[in-house]
């Protein structure tokens, strides 16, 4: 069996391995596997080239989808001298080297694509920083970035750059990348078909992460073909990637929460699970799921706020891992309970009421007169003690004199708002035969 390091390919100019992922790097932009949507001919990227007229871009995506590949690339396919910086290692010292660099170049007739790795990385006077120079046209900044740029990057930034999203790789591209290792190596994978298809979900849409694995697997040296379960011993999973501060973060929250919405209890524990599994503070998770119970559940369920704050505290009362099991509970719960947001909508409109007509005094009749001059004002005149009422109801006006009386809270037929949608048009019906009377 031949060694996999034994073609001129594979050597390094001075002499040593080079790795797969080098090896196999696209040399031109037809070979990038996965990002079709932005480089075909109607994508943006390919629009671009095709017109001829490549503007400054933010590349957004998750690692091993190509960023720097599709950098390097477009400096070929627009001629110009291509430097790559990373803003990790990179502080102003060096940018201003680069910058300089780029101007005598720009003076011999050459233009310069400055590649930014990370640039998420950098600070706003860093940023700012690289306004002027692609204003001149001293630079093409092409950034890469694994957090969303809306959140990252300054808003100036951003308006002089096209964010291209790129996206993680499907198993089908990563096959497709699989197969062209193999073409390299000059034969298969010693993989069953079970066994090639875990390593290719261990590499999580990465395609740099599927070429050290391929790597590893073409070293072995077995007989036959592996099964799924030797693949499993012999090679380390990829680390989900999830940043408990980054966008990661808000993405796997938002499709909890979602899924709870959407009554899925099984799509919720799994997006629970997932940020558990990446870390993620079980007591933040307990605070987001009791918000869900009062903004998507509310009084259809009253039981669901309870069911979420035993959760919380028997959590704290055990902790990980087994306190957990606690906090799952009430994500199923939430997920099969009764929803509504009717409280959450009617809430946001007294608030927005509250706002506009804040200055409004109550009616004087519902105010104390602790005072002679405040009686003598009319301070609690006419107010009727509804207790007094035969029926407990007075149906007197609680709001400013003058106000339209708004109908906020409306309860949907579902669950125990059925019982309180009742309720609400018997008053309503009570406080018409008051004011018709």
């Amino acid at each position: 069996m031949a060694d996999l390091f034994d073609t001129p390919s594979s050597q390094s100019r001075d002499g040593g391995p080079r790795p797969l992922a080098d090896r196999l790097r696209p040399k031109s932009l037809s070979e990038v596997i996965g990002q079709e949507k932005v480089l075909s001919p109607n994508g943006p990227l390919g629009a671009m080239l095709a017109a001829g007229s490549l503007s400054s871009l933010i590349l957004w995506g998750p690692p091993g989808v190509g960023k720097t590949t599709i950098a390097r690339l477009l400096a070929d396919e627009t001629d110009l001298a291509f430097v790559q910086v990373s803003a990790i290692f990179t502080g102003v010292p060096e940018l201003r080297k680069v910058f300089e660099a780029a101007k005598l170049r720009r003076t011999n007739g050459k233009g310069t694509l400055l590649f930014v790795d990370e640039i998420h990385r950098f600070n706003k006077a860093q940023q700012d920083g690289f306004l002027p120079h692609m204003e001149d046209g001293t630079i093409l900044l092409v950034g890469a970035t694994t957090e969303n740029p809306s959140f990252e990057l300054n808003a100036a930034l951003l308006s002089r750059a096209q964010v291209i999203v790129l996206e993680r790789l499907s198993l089908a591209d990563l096959e497709r990348l699989a197969q062209r290792a193999e073409q390299e190596l000059g034969r298969p994978l010693p993989l069953k078909g079970e066994a090639r298809e875990a390593m290719l979900e261990m590499a999580d849409g990465d395609g740099r992460a599927l070429l050290n694995l391929i790597e590893q697997v073409a070293a072995w040296k077995v007989e036959g073909t592996l099964t799924r379960d030797q693949v499993a011993q012999r090679l380390m999973r990829r680390a989900a990637k999830y940043d408990k501060s980054g966008d990661e973060h808000y993405n796997l929250i938002s499709a909890l929460h979602k899924s709870v919405r959407g009554s899925d209890p099984d799509a919720a524990l799994y997006w629970f699970a997932r940020m558990l599994e990446g870390g993620e503070d079980p007591r933040f998770l307990a605070r987001r799921i009791t918000r869900m119970a009062v903004e998507d559940i509310g009084l259809a369920d009253p039981q669901a706020e309870a069911v979420c704050l035993d959760g919380w505290q028997t959590y704290e009362r055990l902790g990980s891992p087994e306190g957990e099991l606690a906090l799952a509970q009430a994500v199923v719960y939430l997920a099969l309970a009764p929803k509504s947001n009717a409280v959450y909508t009617a809430y946001k409109a007294a608030r927005a009421a509250a706002r506009e007509t804040g200055s409004l005094m109550p009616p004087k009749h519902i105010l104390n007169a602790p005072t002679r001059m405040m009686k003598e004002q009319g301070y609690g005149s006419g107010y009727a003690y509804d207790h007094d009422a035969e029926d407990g109801f007075s149906g007197q006006n609680y709001f400013p004199e003058g106000m339209k009386r708004p109908v906020w809270y409306l309860p949907p037929e579902r669950g125990f708002e059925r019982e309180l949608k009742k309720r609400v048009e018997y008053f309503a019906k009570l406080r018409a035969k008051r004011h018709e009377g």
